[in-house]
């Protein structure tokens, strides 16, 4: 606590004034008598020194400064916080990416994460296996973290510490959205619909007998480029009896 004015009971002091400049070593009478006279605060600034160090000023002020000192160092103070996550060595693969997910989660909110493999029985004898899991855990989530501490084991347990990567810290993790293959004007999409829907007409034909003859024509129009330009009256016709013919049990 800051001693100020009658508090601080010491036989002199080293007075600065309230300009900064250095008065000297006074008897602690003389240095309240300084202070008072220019309607100031003998505040006490450095109580280690020998003597020690003495400043006029204005002690509410001078509070205030320092609160609001002490409100920017707090400010600028990022808080830390390491979460846990247990895994076995002989996980299955479903409780692998759930694990993982809250592992990723857990990153791209900016904390640290601990991730512990916990041994049982015979299973201690083959620490290999947890160092696999640690090691493939920490290349799939190469994005979103950094091995700060590589896997130690202690008794049954051997843990892993991850911290978020730069690009988490920068907000730069944002998942992509891969969009659909599709042709250079976007017909790519449309061409394999009207392949299928030429079969769909063909095996129509073959179910349906009278109509046959119009369905073979369909599938023909189809494999030729779906406009009818290629297909001839002949083969129109062959494809009518081919599927006339199909249409009987």
């Amino acid at each position: 606590m800051t001693r100020i004015n009658e508090r601080i009971r010491v036989p002199e002091v080293r007075l600065i004034d309230d300009e900064g400049n250095q008065v000297g070593v006074l008897k602690i009478a003389d240095a309240l008598n300084f202070a008072q006279e220019r309607d100031l605060d003998l505040v006490e600034v450095a109580p280690e020194a020998r003597p020690p160090v003495c400043r006029v000023l204005d002690y509410s002020k001078y509070k205030y400064e320092q609160a609001q000192k002490q409100k920017q160092a707090r400010k600028h103070q990022q808080q830390v916080t390491i979460r846990e996550i247990k895994f076995r060595p002989k996980i299955a693969q479903h409780d692998y990416d759930t694990k993982k997910s809250h592992v990723e989660r857990f990153l791209r909110h900016k904390d640290k994460v601990k991730i512990t493999i916990m041994f049982r029985g015979r299973e201690v004898t083959h620490p290999e296996r947890g160092t696999a899991i640690l090691e493939r855990l920490a290349t799939e989530l190469a994005e979103f973290g950094v091995v700060e501490q590589h896997p130690t084991q202690e008794g049954r347990n051997m843990t892993m510490l991850m911290a978020p990567s730069k690009a988490v810290l920068a907000g730069r993790t944002e998942l992509s959205v891969v969009p659909a293959e599709t042709g250079a004007d976007g017909a790519g999409a449309a061409q394999q619909p009207t392949a299928a829907t030429g079969s769909q007409a063909s095996n129509g034909g073959v179910a349906g007998g009278a109509d046959g003859g119009d369905a073979g024509a369909t599938a023909q129009a189809a494999e030729s480029g779906g406009d009818g330009a290629g297909a001839s009256p002949r083969a129109s016709v062959e494809a009518a009896s081919t599927s006339a013919d199909g249409a009987v049990p």
